[in-house]
């Protein structure tokens, strides 16, 4: 619902990860780095939405020509075909992440080709860079950037407000821009190329949502707020005369110009008291419309009106649905019907309890009708059914009492527009999605219209944390603002969010590498508990206790094989817990705030990270020793992982430009480490599937590597990288988080800071190399061995088994092949972590590259789902090629 939108590149930026100059790359180096993209395809893992999409503008020349913008996700078009939305900002990299955040966005109607985004996050030091208008002259498929002398604020306060950017409809190649902070009002007579400011325009603004924030973000000048054009006043290759411009200021918000932009003067009579958010002018009607509110938005706003001003008298009129005693939100949501003149909507964008409110009139507001009203309190009579169908999460697992419904009609409702060639067509952006409906004239029949979810395409999610177990789902996800989801197909929807608890934003999950089946999540929640468990591969969930001081979720960590947590949340220092978290001890020996992480072998094995120290628990998190490594990055932006299959093998991936940043690798439990000289810097560390005759798993990274940035592979462990993004794939900031996918080879999920998880497949269908000529045959090792097998998990026709097997010996494996037979036709469906075979009840389970290795007194797990009918008894005898192993 959009309450937390500093997110994840903020917090990078802060710590100084996304400004400066890069280390130079290690001489001698730079042989060893391909540059040369592979062929990937990009996908969003589907979740439709999550965002706050605050402006939807309609091309008034062409049909069907539409698009939405959104406060840190980028901007998208409509595609009529399909009835979904396509990206157009995912070419923004990484040294320019603030334009993803787009302010306004300005279709042209003399031009449907062209269109424009005025781009930038935030106003304050989070974005160093200075703002831009992007232009396109085929539909936003490719653009040029004219930089601005100032900053602007896509996910700024009054963000909702708008639009800011506005196309002359009479001449084209005018555009204006209100500008926040005080940099007043600016003009292009090029279309869009240069830019300068309109001196003679009288006022910056004045209006602040909260003037004593030291941190510059609710304390921004607001500024100029949107601009409209009286298309009548012009005439075709020549500017408009009459233009209406809106500004931060509750005295003074209304201003014109009737000589094309010369001189400007308050509009007479407006009402004060209030910012206008939207100015819509029906030409056909001579109305402009007005929608107020008493703050900027866009969750704020506690009272509210709507006016009309009539363009030839100069005369006011307020046409607000309710009075303003009965007002407790403001107005924001401002949309006229071009094809029937008088027809008027707007929204009560601020109203969260019980709900939204849409408000419709057929006579230029002389009276109005509400989207719903109550036919008995608490009991609602809508005009409208809700079919989220497509998007089931946007009930949100509720089931709340009356007044309240599960969907919601919505919340932080600042974008309305009405088709202007469909007066059944209406779009609406909420704080979760876009809403739309193709029925809307039932209103006035007092008929009811279906409102669903038009939204498929426009990805808006901010990624705290991925995981791909080795088995269950392929993705759990960790969001912010809709806590997360567990894909079970990345094409699909999910169902639910995690719910039980429902957290606002996930901030860390980890699953249990040998029983994936056990996960562990936490998070941010406004009352309740921070901390979530779940036994069934994140199906469902049960909450845990937080420990005394609890403030916010931090990070967890699971044991490899869930039989304990480690949890470093806000607010308290560092706990460990064995179970589920019903009882939780202090740890030791490591600072409150600290990074932590489970090794994938070693259960009792924990890692943390902390103002440049790395610290080792060997006791199950209880106590931590610090490493006496110094060469690690003095901050704390830094993301590290332990490999699984290998006990020790951790790598840490972070910095920042003023000091230590890069990549590094240890094999010793964090004791050394080792800096990856051709590796310029990096920002996230996933590993997945070996490719083939690989002797270790496939890394991947968001880095810069030979002077490039992107999403880079390494299939040998790190000597060679390839780049495996291109330039046209980009996504802004990826510094959140990575993995692989541990069953499918060249998948990579990545994380973005407002475009949601994307995903990556590889053209390479051989598996990295094809099939190894120089394959040996199926290793048989010597010596004793003991085997552990148990049923984790059972259905009915299905079940899921956990093996470990355990070298009891003197001297080490370089390999390994079990058998076993089934007593009761067991059939083997799915497997992690190993290769199997089945021929009748004989089955085999042999080594993968990364855990063929396994030392005397060590063990090597792995697991598979099956199916099963009659009994499912467990396997007596398990042989290691042709030693019999003692069964625990």
């Amino acid at each position: 619902m959009r309450r937390t939108r500093i997110l994840t590149a903020v917090l990078a930026l802060a710590a100084g990860l996304l400004a400066g100059t890069p280390p130079a790359l290690a001489a001698g180096n730079t042989a060893k780095v391909s540059l040369a993209a592979d062929t990937y395809t990009w996908k969003n893992a589907r979740i439709d939405g999550g965002g706050f999409v605050p402006g939807i503008v309609f091309n008034r020349k062409e049909k069907n020509l539409a698009y939405a913008r959104t406060d840190i996700g980028g901007a998208y078009r409509w595609q009529e075909s399909s009835k979904t939305w396509t990206p157009l900002l995912d070419s923004v990299g990484w040294d320019d992440w603030g334009h993803t955040g787009v302010v306004s966005l300005a279709s042209d109607s003399v031009d449907p080709n062209k269109v424009y985004a005025a781009v930038g996050t935030y106003t304050n030091g989070w974005d160093p860079k200075n703002g831009a208008v992007m232009r396109s002259s085929n539909r936003g498929a490719s653009w040029q950037t004219a930089a601005l002398p100032f900053k602007l604020g896509g996910n700024m306060p009054g963000r909702g407000m708008g639009e800011r950017l506005a196309v002359d409809p009479n001449k084209n190649s005018v555009l204006y821009l209100g500008a926040p902070s005080g940099k007043g009002l600016w003009r292009s007579t090029d279309s869009g190329v240069t830019w300068s400011q309109v001196t003679a325009f009288p006022n910056v603004g004045n209006y602040q949502q909260d003037p004593s924030d030291t941190s510059g973000y609710a304390s921004d000048n607001q500024g100029i707020v949107w601009v409209t054009f009286d298309e009548r006043t012009g005439t075709s290759g020549n500017a408009t005369q009459a233009i209406y411009v809106g500004v931060a200021d509750l005295q003074n918000s209304v201003y014109r110009s009737t000589d094309g932009g010369a001189t400007w003067s308050r509009l007479a009579g407006q009402p004060t008291g209030y910012l206008a958010h939207k100015g819509v002018l029906d030409a056909a009607g001579g109305y402009l419309y007005l929608s107020y509110s008493d703050k900027g938005g866009p969750y704020d706003g506690g009272k509210g009106q709507v006016w009309r001003y009539a363009t030839a008298t100069g005369t006011w009129t307020n046409i607000s649905p309710v009075a303003e005693a009965d007002t407790y939100y403001g107005f924001s949501g401002l949309t006229v019907d071009r094809q029937k003149p008088g027809t008027v909507m707007a929204t009560a964008y601020s109203s969260w309890w019980p709900d939204t409110q849409i408000f419709r009139s057929t006579d230029s507001g002389a009276t109005w009708t509400k989207a719903w009203d109550y036919s008995s309190y608490p009991t609602r009579a809508n005009r409208y059914t809700m079919d989220v169908s497509s998007s089931p999460w946007l009930t949100w697992g509720a089931n709340p009492s009356p007044p309240e419904q599960a969907p919601k009609l919505g919340w932080m409702t600042e974008s309305l527009e009405i088709d202007p060639f469909n007066s059944n067509r209406m779009m609406y952006g909420t704080g979760a999605t876009l809403y739309g409906t193709e029925n809307l004239t039932n209103w006035d029949s007092g008929s009811q219209f279906t409102i669903k979810p038009m939204v498929q395409g426009l990805e808006e999610t901010a990624v705290q944390d991925l995981a791909s177990p080795p088995s269950g789902a392929p993705l759990l996800s960790a969001l912010g603002d809709i806590g997360g989801f567990r894909h079970t197909d990345l094409t699909k929807v999910p169902s639910m969010m995690f719910t039980s608890p429902n957290f606002t934003t996930t901030t860390s999950l980890d699953f249990a590498e040998t029983n994936p089946n056990t996960v562990v999540r936490t998070g941010n929640l406004d009352s309740g508990p921070h901390i979530g468990f779940s036994t069934d591969n994140g199906a469902n969930w049960f909450a845990g206790t937080d420990p005394s001081g609890v403030s916010g979720g931090g990070t967890v960590a699971a044991a490899s094989d869930g039989s304990r947590f480690v949890w470093s949340p806000d607010g308290t220092g560092v706990q460990y817990t064995t179970g589920f978290g019903t009882a939780w001890s202090a740890s030791s020996g490591i600072p409150a705030g600290a990074i932590v992480e489970s090794d994938r072998v070693d259960p009792r094995t924990f890692y943390g990270f902390k103002s440049g120290k790395f610290y080792v628990s060997s006791d199950g998190g209880a106590t931590f020793t610090a490493s006496t490594a110094g060469n690690l990055p003095a901050g704390d932006s830094v993301r590290f992982k332990a490999l699984p299959g290998q006990k020790g093998d951790v790598w840490l991936a972070g910095g920042s430009t003023d000091g230590a940043y890069g990549l590094w690798h240890s094999t010793d439990g964090g004791a050394n480490w080792t800096k990856l000289s051709n590796v310029d810097q990096a920002d996230t560390i996933g590993f997945g599937k070996a490719a083939a005759g690989a002797s270790y798993q496939t890394l991947f990274t968001s880095a810069k590597i030979g002077g490039v940035r992107g999403i880079f592979r390494s299939t040998d462990k790190g000597a060679t990288w390839t780049r495996i993004n291109d330039d046209a794939h980009q996504w802004g900031w990826t510094g959140g988080a990575i993995t692989g996918d541990p069953r499918v080879y060249g998948r990579v999920y990545v994380s973005t800071n407002g475009r949601g998880v994307i995903y990556g497949d590889t053209s390479d269908t051989s598996g990295g190399g094809g099939t190894d000529p120089t394959d040996p045959p199926d290793p048989a090792p010597t010596g004793a061995c003991a085997v552990t097998y148990k049923i984790t998990n059972q259905w009915t026709g299905g079940f899921q088994a956990d093996v470990q097997l355990s070298n009891t010996g003197t001297s080490a494996w370089s390999g390994w092949s079990l058998g076993w037979s089934f007593p009761g036709g067991q059939t083997i469906s799915q497997t992690w972590n190993a290769e199997t075979a089945q021929s009748g009840s004989a089955a085999t389970a042999k080594n993968v590259t990364w855990n063929a290795n396994v030392a005397a007194g060590s063990s090597v797990s792995f697991g598979f789902t099956g199916s099963w009918s009659g009994t499912n008894g467990k396997p007596t005898a398990f042989k290691l090629g042709e030693q019999s192993c003692t069964v625990t």
